[in-house]
């Protein structure tokens, strides 16, 4: 379903939206083929012979004949920390800030799951270096702070900064010290000659041992097929501001050729790093991102 970002992005309560959204898309998963997975959110695990009896819910057994224990804060199954390129590329299209609104939004819906299976959640902000990094916690009112925080970047413009995935990468990497998930919302448009040091900078997050799952947040129609109007135009580089006026059509194939040869190598490093590559289309909806978060953590168990 194709998302309407610019409604998304005027949302006066992202944490009520990104719940709704978790909701429905858990209740569509029952009535899906992916079933399967394991979307057991409820604040109690099963109880396993030979453990304490003081925490199991005789409640809950009364109604079900089945022995579960109530789960506290400090039994989370996982670390995630949440990464989001902010960089000046990352507000295209100008006129809903297209990748960011997505990415902010996917976000939300993520550490909403994440909580919901009592998991711990962290959010990561970075142009060409860290903007801002919390804490990864599991508790409600983590999650409260983080959305708040998340909401805060609909407000935001561009920086006067250029895409450094690569710097803000290895800054991660060097001071994670614990293993966890780390999930990455990025259009990964680094300078193609350095390119490189984005591959050497993914690698350094798999050498620690994390977990990657990266989503490639794009605008299919014209940032890979450069698909415009039959018109002359005048493109604009959000980052340096400068200006190039052609029509589409002189360059399209040329451009077609580079940006899939780019990204191809990105895929193919991502496969040799093991790294998840998923393709993020902003004009589809969300059910891509959490279906592929959820199969990534059910292969995690």
């Amino acid at each position: 379903m194709k998302l309407d970002l610019e409604q998304i992005r005027k949302a006066s309560n992202l944490e009520l939206l990104a719940k709704q959204t978790v909701e429905g898309f858990i209740t569509g998963l029952h009535q899906s083929p992916f079933h399967g997975f394991s979307v057991e959110f409820a604040e109690h695990r099963i109880y396993n012979p030979g453990e304490s009896t003081r925490h199991i819910d005789w409640k809950i057994y009364a109604k079900t004949e089945k022995l579960f224990t109530k789960r506290y804060e400090e039994e989370t199954n996982l670390r995630c920390q949440v990464l989001i390129d902010i960089s000046p590329s990352m507000f295209y299209p100008k006129n809903d800030m297209g990748k960011l609104t997505f990415s902010v939004y996917a976000a939300a819906c993520i550490a909403q799951l994440l909580q919901k299976q009592k998991d711990a959640v962290g959010i990561t902000t970075f142009s060409d270096e860290i903007v801002y990094q919390s804490p990864i916690k599991s508790t409600s009112s983590h999650l409260h702070i983080i959305i708040n925080y998340l909401q805060s970047l609909f407000a935001s413009n561009p920086s006067n900064v250029k895409t450094g995935v690569a710097n803000a990468l290895d800054t991660i990497a060097a001071t994670m010290n614990r293993r966890a998930l780390i999930i990455i919302f990025s259009d990964m448009f680094e300078n193609m000659e350095d390119s490189e040091k984005l591959f050497s900078a993914l690698q350094h997050l798999k050498h620690n041992k994390h977990e990657v799952l990266l989503f490639h947040v794009h605008d299919s129609k014209t940032e890979i097929n450069f698909d415009f109007e039959d018109r002359p135009y005048e493109f604009v580089d959000i980052e340096t501001n400068e200006r190039v006026k052609l029509h589409p059509a002189q360059i399209k194939e040329y451009y077609f050729q580079e940006i899939s040869k780019y990204f191809e190598e990105l895929k193919l490093k991502c496969g040799q790093y093991k790294i998840d590559f998923i393709q993020a289309d902003i004009q589809q909806g969300v059910e891509q991102i959490l279906t592929s978060y959820l199969i990534k953590r059910n292969k995690m168990k």
